[in-house]
């Protein structure tokens, strides 16, 4: 995803300059693996460019209860650029950044949101998945069309991702959660839902993710 830094920079609450010294091999900095990291990322980003106020809680409900697994928590510096800080929820206190409780500064992790970095276009990745579902009913109905249009609405509005990239963890997430409180599919909808996938997968040109569909 965006360039990555060490420690948290400038601005308001903010302290000195982060050391580089990096242990753990499967993390960015510090204790966060590389895959939470690029997830709060992307929750941040569509948080803050969602138009609808409860589909932003819900983004950043989720990257809260990410990071609380790491006690990690999170904000956003408002400089000219504004960037995503990582950092331990110990640090906090109402709101406040307590520069006495900060030990090692590097084990925060610093993420830019704006700017000529900005790796990925949302709006291209939504468009790029309605269209898919758009194939899909031309060539197979509005049954299936309606199914794969809900996975195109799920993997835009929770993973920002192309649905063809999705893993088998998502679609299981999506057939169990998203598609049945979400979606409110007909009887016709769920009998399919798996053979929609499967020929969203198909018009793609790309192999299903091996999944089980939970019982609704």
């Amino acid at each position: 995803m965006s360039d990555r830094f060490a420690g948290d920079h400038g601005g308001e609450d903010d302290v000195t300059d982060p050391a580089d010294d990096a242990d753990e091999p499967e993390a960015t900095g510090n204790e966060l693996p590389d895959e939470v990291v690029d997830e709060a990322e992307r929750r941040t980003r569509l948080a803050r460019t969602a138009t609808d106020e409860n589909e932003r809680a819900v983004h950043l409900d989720r990257r809260s209860q990410l990071l609380e697994e790491y006690e990690f928590t999170a904000r956003v510096r408002e400089d000219d650029d504004a960037t995503l800080v990582l950092h331990p929820a110990e640090w906090n206190a109402d709101g406040v950044i307590r520069t006495d409780r900060i030990e090692d500064i590097s084990r925060a992790v610093e993420i830019p949101l704006e700017g000529a970095e900005d790796p990925d276009d949302w709006n291209a990745v939504d468009e790029h998945n309605r269209e898919l579902a758009a194939e899909v009913r031309a060539a197979h109905g509005d049954v299936h069309g309606d199914n794969a249009l809900a996975l195109a609405d799920f993997f835009g509005n929770h993973y920002a991702k192309p649905i063809e990239s999705a893993t088998a963890a998502e679609l299981e997430e999506f057939c169990r959660d998203y598609f049945v409180r979400n979606a409110w599919p007909s009887a016709k909808q769920r009998d399919v839902i798996e053979e929609s996938i499967r020929l969203v997968f198909q018009t793609a040109a790309e192999p299903v993710p091996e999944f089980r569909k939970q019982p609704s």
